[in-house]
């Protein structure tokens, strides 16, 4: 009974986590800054937050943790670009493919073999891919499309990095990849206007509960359930983003971009479900 209640526990966590991240597009998009601006109070905001609620965590680094902080910096900046510059289902669901670039990657770096399960996963996703650059393009949705593009692969070496270090430098890699970004949008904040309160609570939100709660419920629910489940509820975030935003900003993502999405989404999580098969039988059968 006690595993029980800790796993639901984990799981409500992890969907709760997924809430706060795919509100971000909105707010984003609501917020009248530039991306460089936003990216400043967002990243700032939340370095704060993760030194309190972390404290001591964050002052454990080393060298493969400052450089996953980089990759984490370049993620945040270009997802704010691409959901500033292109549709928030198009940043989204592009950086979403981040886990393709792992497929592809991770036997590169480990030296073993390519599964046929993944070089199908790959070839579904890329199909889907190519479907955001179909139909009529703005120069923006070209430049934002390649943004989230980007922000994929850089999800992947953070990913890859984090993996490859020890677990107690993660919140390190958080906590300096959210300072990194404030250092480096310093100058752009001498181009902005005067800051009205509605962005400011906005930014703040995004800050404080879309990145600083958000890793911290998802640190605290993925110790109680199994990465595979971890994983699969997090696929809310793609699919629940661009809803937000076409109910509280009125963008309506394109045919193709959204025939794309469910591709994409679709080929991930039945790739994760038969991968993680085994573990959530053995997880199901001590529960019962």
């Amino acid at each position: 009974m006690k595993n029980s209640s800790e796993h639901t526990k984990g799981i409500l966590a992890v969907f709760l986590t997924a809430l706060l991240w795919s509100s971000g597009g909105l707010f984003i998009k609501l917020v009248t800054l530039t991306p460089m601006q936003i990216s400043f109070f967002r990243c700032l905001i939340a370095a704060v937050v993760f030194a309190i609620l972390f404290r001591q965590k964050i002052l454990k680094l080393n060298p493969l943790a400052l450089l996953n902080a980089f990759a984490y910096a370049a993620v945040l900046i270009l997802f704010v670009i691409a959901t500033k510059t292109t549709t928030a289902a198009n940043a989204i669901f592009l950086q979403s493919t981040a886990p393709i670039y792992v497929l592809i990657f991770e036997p590169i770096l480990t030296k073993t073999k390519w599964e046929k399960n993944n070089i199908v996963t790959i070839a579904v996703c890329f199909l889907g891919m190519i479907l955001f650059f179909m139909g009529d393009l703005t120069p923006g949705d070209i430049k934002g499309n390649f943004a989230a593009l980007l922000a994929g692969v850089a999800f992947a070496a953070f990913f890859l990095g984090m993996k490859k270090n020890d677990k107690q430098y993660g919140e390190a890699s958080i906590f300096y990849g959210n300072l990194i970004v404030a250092v480096i949008c310093i100058p752009f904040l001498f181009e902005m206007g005067s800051l009205t309160f509605s962005d400011l609570w906005k930014l703040a939100f995004l800050g404080i509960f879309q990145i600083a709660f958000a890793y911290a419920l998802f640190s605290y629910g993925i110790k109680r359930i199994l990465a595979v489940e971890a994983s699969i509820i997090s696929m809310l975030e793609p699919v629940l983003n661009p809803i937000w935003v076409f109910i509280g900003y009125g963008e309506v993502p394109s045919v193709y971009a959204i025939i794309g999405g469910v591709i994409i989404i679709s080929a991930i999580t039945i790739r994760t479900l038969i991968a993680g098969a085994p573990a959530l039988k053995r997880k199901f059968t001590t529960l019962v």
